[in-house]
């Protein structure tokens, strides 16, 4: 197995120790939850540019990160949805994009199209990390902050998932005899 492939599972196995370390909510357990956080969100970093660098992308590295990304961010929420520090309804804006994100890939990847993540993916991504992690500390002074960031991540994912549909309107579209 390749460095990028075990960069992406160690992203996996980081979400149990980040999501037990959460929902302790003390103090300690917080600061290593962002410890935690913050190292699976370099492997995300880290491990396509490795792949692509060495000439080590596997039908793998593509199923999976995306996977592990999905497990890092959606559990994260889905918590912070329970311990009432995220609108339930802005968990659903992610998690629906995912979804809706995911069915257009299965679309494309069915007629041999590969959509690669646009800028506004990334960008949301980028945010949604930001903003955990400000969440994770759940200090008051960063709360505005949290805040702005977290919404602008809900905007970015809006944003995102409609660019997204735009550019697959071509393979989305029904054909005859289907």
């Amino acid at each position: 197995m390749n460095l990028p492939n075990r960069l992406t599972l160690l992203r996996i196995a980081l979400v149990p120790v980040y999501l037990i370390s959460l929902a302790l909510g003390t103090p300690v357990a917080r600061w290593l939850a962002l410890g935690v956080f913050v190292a699976a969100a370099l492997t995300d970093l880290f491990d396509g540019r490795v792949a692509r660098a060495r000439g080590q992308v596997t039908a793998f590295g593509k199923f999976m990160d995306p996977v592990a990304d999905k497990l890092l961010v959606i559990p994260a929420l889905v918590l912070m949805v329970e311990q009432g520090m995220v609108p339930a309804w802005v968990c659903i804006v992610f998690v629906a994009r995912e979804f809706i994100v995911s069915g257009a890939r299965l679309v494309a990847a069915e007629r041999g199209v590969v959509i690669a993540a646009g800028v506004w993916g990334k960008a949301k991504t980028a945010t949604q990390i930001v903003a955990i992690a400000l969440l994770t500390v759940n200090l008051a002074a960063l709360r505005w902050l949290a805040a702005a960031c977290l919404y602008g991540a809900t905007a970015l994912t809006l944003i995102s998932c409609a660019v997204y549909l735009w550019e697959a309107r071509g393979l989305l579209r029904e054909t005859e005899g289907k």
